[in-house]
C-alpha cells in the first residue's frame, strides 16, 4: 500500500472514531509557558515547568543573576520586545539572552521590572487558566511556530504560513513590510473549511485581525464573521447548529481589552476564558461533543526555559527568516470530555491544530509544516466513554476586573495595535471608503500633554483632553473601518 493510500487510511479512520464534532480556538497574546503554567509542576511532577527550590535564571549585563521567582502583579507595565531579532537574542546562550535583551530595550528599567521578565504566576493565581489546567490536557511542549511577533504566528495557525514574513507592519507607506504584511494570500483554514463544506464562524470584539489574510475579505468568507455576543447566543442553542469549527479574536482595543498582552490586566483575559469554557461547558450535547483549545500566539518576550527544537520551513517563502526553528514554548491546553487530567509531552506548534483538523475532516493539505507537524489527535482519548464530571463553572470575581493603572491600560499603544490601525488604513484605502476615515495620528503635542497631566493628576483631567479624543476617535474610525468591509452598505 502506497504512502498516499495509507494516510487515506488513517482518514478515515480519524473521522469514524473521533466523537469530536465541533472545535473551538481562544488564541490570546503574548505569554510563555514558564510564566503562566510554569506552577503546574507542584501538581504535575513529570510537568516541564518551574522548581522553586532550583529557579532558572539569566545574567544581566552586569553578570547579576535574576532568578525565576512568582509574583502577582497582573498589570505589567513594561512590554518585553518580541520582534524577531529579539528573540534570536533571547533564545541565545541556551535561552539566556532574555535579560539582556530586555535592558537592551530598556536600560533604566529597574530590578522588579527585570524580574517581571523571568517571573511566573504562583498556582491557583490565574482563576480560569490554572483551574482548566487543573482539570484537563496541558500541552507542555506547545511551540510557537516563529521565534517572532504576534502576526507571523497567527498566520500560521490560520494557514500554516506566514509567506516569508516575521515583520510587523510599521506604515503603509513602507512598501517593504506594509504591503508585503497586509498581502497574506495564502491558502487558510477556512478556504479548506469552506471546500469541505464545514460551518465556521470567527467571533470577534472589535477587530479581527485574521481579516490581514487576504481571502479572508472575499464576500464569501466575511459572511463567517460575527460580534462576539453571537457566540454566547449560539452556544445555549442546538448542538447540531453550533459551527464545526470557531475561532475567537479578543479585544484588541480601547479600555477592557482582554487580549492579555502587557500592560492589559491578565484577569481581563482570565475572565473570557472563563466565559468562553462557561458558555460551552453549560450546554450538555455541545459540551460533549466539542474540543475547546486555549493557546497564546507568542511568549511576548516573557522567559522560558525549553529550549524550541529546529522545524522544517513551511514553503518556499523566506524572504525575512529561514523558518528552521520554532519559537518560545506557550501555554496550551486542551478541553474537552475527550481528554484526560494529564500532561500531553508531544512537541506541537500552531499547524498542529490544523494537521489535526485537516485529519480528523480530510481537508486539503496546508504546506510542509502542517503536513509534518505532529496533530494534537495525540492528546484524544476516544477509547472510554466522556469525562462527565469536570468542573461545572469557573468563576472570575469582578473585583479582579479592576486595573490598578487604568491610564495605563487604556492610552498605551504597543505594537499590535499600532498594527491594526495601520491596516484599518490600508483597507480603508483599498475599500475607498470615506477619506476622514483614514490616517487619523496622534500627535506629539497630544502625547506631551497626557504625559503632563499624568504627573499632575490633581489639576484635573484638562492635559489629556485632546489626547484622549484622539485616541477614542482612532480607535472608533478603526473599528467603523472593519464594520464597512465586513458587512458594507
Amino acid at each position: 500500500m502506497t504512502q498516499d493510500s495509507n494516510r487515506e487510511v488513517h482518514n478515515a479512520q480519524v473521522q469514524i472514531s473521533d466523537p469530536i464534532r465541533h472545535v473551538v480556538v481562544l488564541m490570546l497574546e503574548n505569554h510563555s509557558f514558564d510564566q503562566m503554567l510554569g506552577c503546574m509542576q507542584a501538581i504535575y511532577p513529570e510537568l516541564e515547568g518551574i522548581n522553586p527550590d532550583n529557579p532558572q535564571f539569566n545574567f544581566d549585563a552586569k553578570g547579576n543573576k535574576i532568578l525565576q521567582k512568582s509574583y502577582t502583579e497582573t498589570q505589567i507595565r513594561l512590554d518585553p520586545n518580541h520582534d524577531c531579532p529579539n528573540v534570536l537574542r533571547q533564545l541565545s546562550e541556551t535561552n539566556g539572552g532574555f535579560i539582556k535583551d530586555f535592558v537592551l530595550t530598556y536600560p533604566q528599567s529597574t530590578l522588579q521590572e527585570r524580574e517581571y521578565v523571568m517571573g511566573y504566576y504562583p498556582l491557583h493565581f490565574l482563576p480560569a487558566l490554572h483551574a482548566l489546567a487543573s482539570n484537563f490536557t496541558i500541552c507542555d511542549h506547545w511551540f510557537s511556530s516563529v521565534p517572532g511577533p504576534t502576526w507571523p504566528n497567527r498566520f500560521f495557525l490560520l494557514s500554516g504560513t506566514s509567506s516569508g514574513r516575521v515583520r510587523m507592519p510599521e506604515g503603509i507607506k513602507n512598501a517593504d513590510i506594509g504591503n508585503a504584511i497586509f498581502y497574506q494570500n495564502q491558502k487558510t483554514i477556512f478556504d479548506c473549511l469552506s471546500e469541505a463544506g464545514k460551518k465556521w464562524k470567527i467571533y470577534y470584539y472589535d477587530f479581527p485581525l485574521s481579516l490581514v489574510l487576504t481571502h479572508q475579505r472575499h464576500p464569501d468568507k466575511l459572511i463567517h464573521y460575527e460580534n462576539i455576543n453571537n457566540f454566547f447566543t449560539q452556544a445555549r442553542g442546538p448542538e447540531d447548529q453550533f459551527p464545526e469549527f470557531t475561532f475567537i479574536e479578543p479585544k484588541y482595543l480601547d479600555i477592557d481589552q482582554n487580549d492579555d498582552h502587557p500592560p492589559h490586566n491578565v484577569m481581563k483575559a482570565e475572565k473570557l476564558i472563563a466565559d468562553v469554557y462557561n458558555a460551552i461547558r453549560s450546554n450538555a450535547a455541545l459540551w460533549e461533543s466539542t474540543l475547546l483549545v486555549v493557546v497564546y500566539d507568542e511568549h511576548g518576550g516573557f522567559y522560558d526555559h525549553v529550549i524550541p527544537p529546529a522545524c522544517i520551513p513551511p514553503d518556499d517563502h523566506r524572504e525575512e527568516y529561514t523558518f528552521d526553528r520554532l519559537g518560545v514554548r506557550v501555554p496550551a491546553l486542551l478541553i474537552s470530555p475527550w481528554v484526560d487530567r494529564r500532561i500531553e509531552k508531544t512537541v506541537f506548534d500552531h499547524t498542529s491544530l490544523l494537521k489535526y483538523l485537516i485529519e480528523k475532516w480530510q481537508l486539503n493539505p496546508l504546506g510542509q509544516r502542517t503536513q509534518q507537524a505532529n496533530s494534537i489527535s495525540a492528546a484524544l482519548r476516544f477509547d472510554r466513554p466522556p469525562q462527565r464530571n469536570s468542573i461545572p463553572f469557573i468563576r472570575v470575581p469582578n473585583s479582579m476586573l479592576i486595573s490598578k493603572d487604568r491610564d495605563l491600560e487604556q492610552w498605551s499603544i504597543n505594537a499590535n495595535q499600532k498594527a491594526i490601525h495601520l491596516f484599518s488604513d490600508f483597507l480603508a484605502l483599498k475599500s475607498n471608503l470615506d477619506p476622514k476615515l483614514i490616517k487619523i495620528e496622534l500627535t506629539t503635542w497630544a502625547y506631551f500633554k497626557k504625559q503632563i497631566g499624568q504627573l499632575f493628576i490633581n489639576l484635573g483631567r484638562w492635559f489629556e483632553r485632546d489626547y484622549a479624543l484622539q485616541h477614542q476617535d482612532r480607535i472608533s474610525r478603526t473599528c467603523t473601518i472593519v464594520d464597512d468591509v465586513i458587512k458594507p452598505s
